[in-house]
This record gives structure tokens, sequence and C-alpha cells, in this order.
């Protein structure tokens, strides 16, 4: 690191490894701020099913999936009911691409584009993953690679406290703390916010998303709101406050994953009366809010063995069914006895859904089945969680952080949960890969700001 202090500063070692890597691959001298030093098992990148969306990769074209940001942008508005940001829309858009085959090309991660997966809302196949399609080996690949970089310093556990502005309103330094509270202040000229958002913050998740509130939450402690007390203090805009990503499918038992692969291969929910109580395919997100309202805010994912073999690649899921959470039963009525739920209420459901997978009927709630669930049947009993907040500080075309005026603040960048996403209001706007698509695709953007200067 220089002397002067570091080219930038990036806080939060989860999608900001992405600036702190490109950046360095430009040249620049980067300091990695983290506050917990368990932070590549405790951050929300570590927690996430490595779904990056790519819109117009090379990954795509290769297997003639035509892609655009005006797909994308059109998708987000749709999901989201008019209400997502489409400047950050077709931003994150026009740099996914690029940033996924760097991904591959330059950070050496085995990427490949998720086809026996569709994912609510997304118009085409467009999420990228690993082969274990989880965060755990994402986050690995990541730390290991930037902390092998000779142009990259880390500073754990510290936390970035404030940032400084100069007489002429652009970023000077950072306060850094340590957990005994000793700060330091060090020179810098950019800034990159990347430390997540609110979820931990329960006071400011009561206030600004109340249905939620009394959920799991399943996210990272660190993510407590610090990039939008430094932003606000500095003049910065925010948005979307009430914005997040809920699950409806955290299994109870084990607080693992279940996931909702399992969902759009043709399993139901039942409420804790034995009935459905929504359109499952509507998205995992908005089923937390749902879930939360139901009674007992518990129900049960109901699937069969079908299911079950398509969702083993993935991490998560494998990790609950170790953990004994599965149920199994050879009947409808004897899946009822394992469970508790109502015998004639348990019976029914699955016999509609299975007369609506196979067209004989049409389905109450309005979706389609990959398939009938067929006997035997296995159920997991999930529960309702808050995995992240989607709301936070403004930012433009180049990641920078903008007040009321949409003027940046020079030298202030912020990406992933510390800044407003692309998902709307409240829960349902949310599209698979929505968070790692703004941390990864914001702090790529951040990063090639700050090196081409």
């Amino acid at each position: 690191m220089s002397a002067d202090g570091p080219d930038l500063v990036v806080a939060g070692a989860g999608g900001g490894l992405i600036a702190a890597l490109r950046a360095a691959q430009l040249g620049l001298d980067v300091l990695v701020v983290e506050a917990s030093e368990h932070f590549t098992r405790g951050n929300n990148t570590s927690m996430c099913t490595a779904m990056i969306p790519g819109v117009g990769s090379r990954f795509q074209k290769e297997l003639g999936i035509s892609d655009s940001a005006d797909i994308f942008a059109a998708d987000v508005d749709r999901k989201t009911k008019g209400t997502g940001d489409q400047r950050l829309a077709r931003t994150l858009a026009g740099v996914s691409g690029e940033m996924v085959e760097w991904l591959a090309d330059e950070v050496g991660l085995e990427i490949s584009l998720m086809t026996d997966m569709h994912y609510p809302g997304h118009s085409v196949d467009r999420c990228h993953t690993i082969p274990e399609r989880h965060g755990n080996a994402l986050i690995d690949h990541l730390a290991r690679t930037a902390r092998d970089h000779p142009n990259i310093d880390f500073l754990v556990p510290a936390r970035l406290t404030d940032v400084e502005l100069d007489d002429e309103g652009k970023v000077c330094a950072v306060v850094v703390a340590d957990p005994s509270g000793a700060a330091e202040r060090i020179e810098t000229p950019a800034v990159l916010l990347a430390t997540n958002g609110f979820g931990a913050d329960h006071a400011m998740v009561d206030k600004h998303m109340p249905e939620i509130a009394s959920a799991t939450y399943h996210g990272s402690e660190t993510s407590r709101g610090d990039a939008l007390r430094i932003g606000t203090k500095l003049g910065a805009a925010s948005a979307y406050l009430d914005a997040y990503q809920g699950h409806g499918a955290l299994a109870a038992k084990s607080a693992t994953l279940l996931g909702w692969a399992t969902i759009m291969h043709g399993a139901i929910m039942l409420d804790t009366t034995g009935h459905r109580f929504a359109k499952e395919t509507s998205g995992y997100s908005e089923f937390g809010p749902y879930l939360a309202q139901r009674p007992g805010a518990t129900g049960w994912v109901v699937f069969d063995r079908r299911v079950h073999d398509l969702c083993l690649p993935f991490t998560d899921f494998r990790q609950t069914v170790e953990s004994g959470a599965e149920v199994w039963a050879d009947d409808a009525a004897g899946l009822a006895e394992v469970t508790g739920l109502p015998v004639d209420a348990v019976v029914a459901e699955i016999e509609e859904s299975a007369r609506a997978a196979r067209g004989e009927i049409e389905d109450r709630f309005g979706r389609e089945y990959e398939a009938p669930l067929a006997a035997p049947y296995a159920a997991v009993r999930v529960v309702p969680a808050l995995f992240h907040t989607q709301g936070g500080l403004l930012v433009d075309e180049k990641a920078r952080v903008v007040d009321d005026d949409d003027t940046p603040i020079p030298g202030l960048y912020a990406s992933g949960g510390a800044a407003a996403g692309v998902s709307g209001h409240g829960a349902g706007g949310y599209l698979a890969g929505n968070g790692l698509m703004p941390a990864f695709g914001l702090a790529y953007l951040a990063a090639t700001v700050v090196a081409n200067g």
C-alpha cells in the first residue's frame, strides 16, 4: 500500500471482494475493511445460493439464448409492478454479462449458466452459478484470490465508522475502529460501502418492514445499517427502505434453506390447517410474509422422490436432508400422520394439485406444474425468513452515491445491500439474483470507474 494510503477502501468483504479484485487487477492499491473475522461463513454472500444474473453473457449466447438490457428491465418492471429502479436495472444489465465472464476468465471461478432451474420472474435463463451452487464455495474462492493479490490488504476485524470529505466535498479519508473501539484515520480518495443493509437492526426492520419483523433473520449479524447511516450523514439520498428479500422455505429444524427449487419442480406448500394458501410459483421472497401471516407462522413443503433427486445439486438442500428435517410417508394419509396435519385436508390438497398438474382441472391459484407429485411423499416444516434488505443509498450509472438532487458525492460508492436495489417495494419485487447482481455488478463497476479516473 502506498504511503499516502490506499487508492480505494472497500468496506465489507462479501460482494466488496469483487471491487477489490477488479481494482487491484487495474493497478490500484486496495484496503478491505471487514467487521467479522469469520466473514467467509458469516456474511450474506456466504449464505447465498451463488446465482449471479448475467445479461448477454457468452454463456447465454453459446446456448442460443437472446438476452438484453431491455428484456431484463422489462422483467424488473413486471415483477415490481412498475416500481423498480429502471436506471439501475439497465446499469446492472449493461455490466453483468461482462462481469460474469470476468469472474470466469480472470478470477478463475467455474461459471456455468443454470438451465435446469427456471426461477419466477426471469423470462430467459440468465442466472449463472458454480458447481456447488452455494455461497461458501464462492466466497472462499474470492477471499483466497484477494488475499493472494499483492495490491490488496485486509483489516479484519474492523468496522468502517465514518467517511470524511474535504473542503470541496470530496472523499479524503475514512475512520476505522477495531473491536476495542480504538479508531484509526486512513487517507483515501475513494470508498466503496459494501456493508450490506440493515437486516440485523431489528428496530430499523420493524420501522420499515413490520410485516416481516417477527420472522427469522437469516443473514449476517454485521448488517446493521452502517452504510445508510454514514451516507445519510454526508447528504446522500436513500430509497426503497421497505424493500427486502424474504423467503418461505427456511427449514425449521435445521435453520438451513430448503430451497425454492423444490417448489419449481412441483412441490406444494401447506399451512398448519393442511391447506395450500397461495400460488407457490409466484416467488420465494413474497412467500416470506405470506407464510408469516398463516396460523403459527409455519408450514410444510410437500414433494416426492423425483423432486428430491432433482434438488440434490443444491448444497442447501443436501444440508437440509442431512439434518434430518425431511420426513417421508408411503401415502398422503401417512404424510398427514408424520406431520401432524389434518388427514382430510392433506389428502385432498395432494390429490387436487396432482389433478391440476395432469391438466384435468385448473389450479385454483393459477399455478402451473412441472409434474404431478407421486407417492411416496416427503415433507419439511418451514418458517418465514428475512434474508436481507433491498433498500439503501441511491447510486447512479457509475455506482456513485448521489444526493437528493442526483448529484454524486465525489469518491463515495455503494454496492449490494448498502445501495438501493431494483426490487421495488416490499418483498414481491425480488427476482432470483437480485442480491448478488447489485452486490457484484456495482462493486465491479465502482472499481472500474475509480481506476479509470
